[in-house]
């Protein structure tokens, strides 16, 4: 059974030595490309992935994996499930319902 949801995705590299990690950021997204059924939305500080749970569960462990492949010591991931089952959620669709009650 497919179960469509949104979820956020904030992968962070520590004990990296740097300050910067927006290479550890393009590693990350890179991961994304081979998932071509997951829309997916860069913010400034998290991706929003939305698609099937199963395969958004195995694009975050890939995720998550990518920093140490690059040199990380220790890698913080933390991932926010929306799953709505009464109706179909879409992230365009949630913001509309926002900017609709503005």
């Amino acid at each position: 059974m497919s179960n469509h949801v949104i979820v956020e995705i904030t992968v962070v590299p520590l004990g990296t030595g740097a300050t910067s990690l927006s290479s550890y950021v393009a590693g990350v997204e890179k991961v994304l490309e081979k998932y071509k059924n997951i829309k997916t939305m860069l913010t400034p500080m998290s991706t929003i992935l939305e698609g099937d749970l199963e395969e958004i569960l195995a694009a975050a462990r890939e995720m998550h994996e990518a920093p140490f492949l690059k040199g990380a010591k220790r890698v913080s991931t933390r991932i926010n499930i929306d799953d709505r089952r009464d109706k179909a959620i879409t992230m365009e669709g949630k913001m509309e319902a926002v900017k609709a009650k503005l």
